[in-house]
C-alpha cells in the first residue's frame, strides 16, 4: 500500500508534508500502485497550486483556467522532482507552477505580439504602481516614480505603460460604452474617400482646363460638374445638341493627349 501523506504542515497552510511519499514514488516502478500515489502527493498539494493561480487573477483570464494552468505545472513539478538532491519540493514547485502559469498568459493572452524584453517592462511596471498605490494616497504615480522604484529609466516605463494596454485587443465589433443601439467601434472608424482616387487626374486636368477658350471651359463646366445633359446645355448656349457633343469630345481629346505626352515626357 502507498505511504499516507502526512498531515504535518510546513510555514504555508497549503504545504503538507509529503517527504516520505516522494521517497517512495522515487523508489516505486511504473505501475498502478505508483500512480495511486503519485495521485496522493498531486492532490496534497492542489491548494498551493490554487494559491499561486490567485496571485494572477484579474489579468484578464478566468481563475478556473488559471487553477488547471497551475495543477498541470504542479503534475509536472511531481514527475520532474528529485527528493535525492535535498531540496524541499516547494522550493522547485513554487518556480515550476509560476512559469507555467506565465507562460500561458505569454503564449495565449497577449493578442498583440509584444516583445519579451517589453513584456518584462510591462511586468515591472504593474508592480510597481501596485507597490506605490499602496503608499500614495488619490492619485496614480507619476513614470517618474515608478521609475525610481523600479529603478527604471523614465522612457522603459512609458514603453510599459503601453504595453498595459495592448496586453488584450477589442473587437471591431464590440458595442461602445453609452450606446444602446448597437453602436461598434467599426462604426466610429473612418474609411478611405473615394474622392482620393482622383485628386492627381483632377490636379493634371485643372491647367488644362483653365486654357480653354471660355465657350468650350463652360460647356465642360455644364456637362461635369453641373450634370446637366448636352441637349440642355445646346438649348442654352444656342447651338444644336450635336455641335455640343463634338465640342466635348474634342476638348477631352485635347487634354487627355496633353497629359499624356507630358507624362511621356
Amino acid at each position: 500500500m502507498p505511504t499516507p501523506v502526512s498531515a504535518k504542515h510546513h510555514p504555508h497552510d497549503d504545504a503538507p508534508d509529503t517527504a516520505e511519499a516522494f521517497r517512495r514514488l522515487a523508489a516505486l516502478p511504473p505501475g498502478p500502485e505508483r500512480d495511486t500515489l503519485r495521485g496522493q502527493v498531486v492532490e496534497a498539494w492542489l491548494p498551493m497550486a490554487d494559491r499561486l493561480a490567485g496571485r494572477f487573477r484579474n489579468r484578464g483570464e478566468n481563475l478556473d483556467d488559471l487553477r488547471q494552468v497551475a495543477a498541470l505545472g504542479l503534475v509536472k513539478a511531481v514527475d520532474r522532482y528529485d527528493p535525492a538532491r535535498g531540496n524541499a519540493f516547494e522550493s522547485y514547485a513554487v518556480p515550476t507552477i509560476t512559469g507555467e502559469i506565465k507562460r500561458h498568459f505569454r503564449d495565449h493572452m497577449w493578442t498583440l505580439h509584444v516583445p519579451r524584453r517589453v513584456q518584462d517592462l510591462r511586468n515591472r511596471v504593474r508592480f510597481a504602481s501596485q507597490d506605490l498605490v499602496q503608499t500614495i494616497q488619490g492619485r496614480r504615480p507619476t513614470t517618474a516614480e515608478i521609475a525610481e522604484h523600479a529603478s527604471m529609466s523614465e522612457e522603459d516605463v512609458l514603453v510599459g505603460l503601453e504595453a498595459l494596454e495592448s496586453f488584450s485587443a477589442l473587437s471591431l465589433d464590440a458595442e461602445l460604452p453609452g450606446t444602446e443601439d448597437g453602436y461598434s467601434l467599426a462604426d466610429a472608424l473612418g474609411s478611405a474617400d473615394p474622392a482620393l482616387a482622383t485628386v492627381v487626374d483632377r490636379e493634371s486636368v485643372k491647367p488644362r482646363l483653365a486654357a480653354l477658350p471660355e465657350r468650350e471651359r463652360a460647356i465642360l463646366y455644364m456637362r461635369f460638374f453641373g450634370d446637366m445633359t448636352q441637349s440642355r446645355i445646346a438649348e442654352q448656349l444656342g447651338i444644336s445638341q450635336m455641335h455640343v457633343s463634338r465640342l466635348i469630345s474634342r476638348c477631352c481629346g485635347r487634354m487627355r493627349e496633353q497629359i499624356m505626352r507630358d507624362a511621356a515626357g
